[in-house]
This record gives structure tokens, sequence and C-alpha cells, in this order.
């Protein structure tokens, strides 16, 4: 992993990376994989074909992935929206 790290430019990033990046760094990364074997195993269970559970496997996690961030999106502006009412009503 530093090996890539140290490969990338450091002009090509607007900021700049750790020595040594923290443990908690690979917590995404583990849930990612999680995600991924979760997905293809019920997929298998499923389907009983590996084909279709791989491509089901890879193909959930990255709708998954812009699901979560239009989520996300309208969450915020749930939230900020009713941030400004209060404030009004205060």
């Amino acid at each position: 992993m530093t090996a890539i790290l140290n490969a990338i430019p450091s002009t090509a990033l607007p900021f700049d990376l750790p020595a040594r990046l923290p443990i908690r760094a690979f917590k995404p990364v583990t849930y990612g994989l999680m995600h991924l074997v979760v997905a293809i195993s019920v997929a298998f269970a499923l389907t009983g074909s590996w084909t279709a559970a791989l491509a089901i496997g890879l193909i959930e996690p990255a709708v998954q992935t812009v699901a979560y961030t239009l989520h996300e999106r309208a969450w915020n502006r749930t939230v900020s929206s009713s941030a400004g009412a209060i404030a009004t009503v205060r």
C-alpha cells in the first residue's frame, strides 16, 4: 500500500498524504470487501450460479454507492432546511 501511495506524484493531489496511513483508514476498505463477500454469497445462495453471483455481487455495491450518495444529498438538504425553519421560529 505504501509503495502505491509513494508512486503517486505529489503534484497530482491537492493535499499532502501522511507518511503512514492510520489503521482507521483501512476500515472503509475492509467494509467494502465484506460487502462484496456478503453480496456474492447471498446471490450464490439464491441462484446457485457463481457467474450470476459474481455479476450481482459486483454490480450491487456500485449501485448501492450511487444510491447512498443520492440519499446523503437528500438528507443533507432536509436537515439544512429543518435547521433554517427552526432558526426562523426562535
